[in-house]
């Protein structure tokens, strides 16, 4: 993982939910590789495209990095489940950060999954600028 993305997920994460991303030892690679949650981040363009996930993330959606980064994000979602979706992304937008979230996901095979304890905050830079958004989710299962 780029350290630059690793400071923007957790440095964001810590100035809107005001808490930390994780433990104050986390690096990088163990947000990437040994969390046992799933991490997602996407960018701020009208159709975004996914532009992280962690291993557990790759998991739970069956693609793997190559795959995942660079997919339009509303693939995630059936249409059936977007427009549920798309309330959540607005609500980040406008509060910065929303918790406590559930939905339903789509994995690559078409196997559904619920996605639950979702935290999605605004990934903002140095300047003050939206670069995109970033969810973690504690907890999943088969729907």
């Amino acid at each position: 993982m780029n350290p630059d993305l690793f400071d923007l997920l957790a440095g964001s994460h810590l100035r809107l939910v005001g808490t930390p991303l994780a433990g104050p030892e986390t690096t990088a690679r163990w947000l990437y590789e040994d969390a046992p949650f799933g991490v997602l981040a996407h960018d701020a363009a009208d159709d975004p495209r996914f532009i992280y996930a962690n291993v557990t993330a790759q998991r739970c959606f069956e693609y793997d990095h190559g795959e995942f980064v660079g997919l339009p994000s509303r693939l995630s979602a059936e249409p059936a489940r977007r427009e549920d979706r798309r309330r959540l992304l607005d609500a980040v937008h406008r509060d910065g950060f929303a918790t406590g979230y559930r939905g339903q996901r789509i994995a690559k095979s078409g196997r559904r999954f619920w996605i639950e304890d979702v935290t999605m905050w605004n990934l903002v830079d140095g300047d003050g600028v939206l670069v995109g958004q970033a969810a973690t989710f504690q907890r999943w299962r088969d729907a």
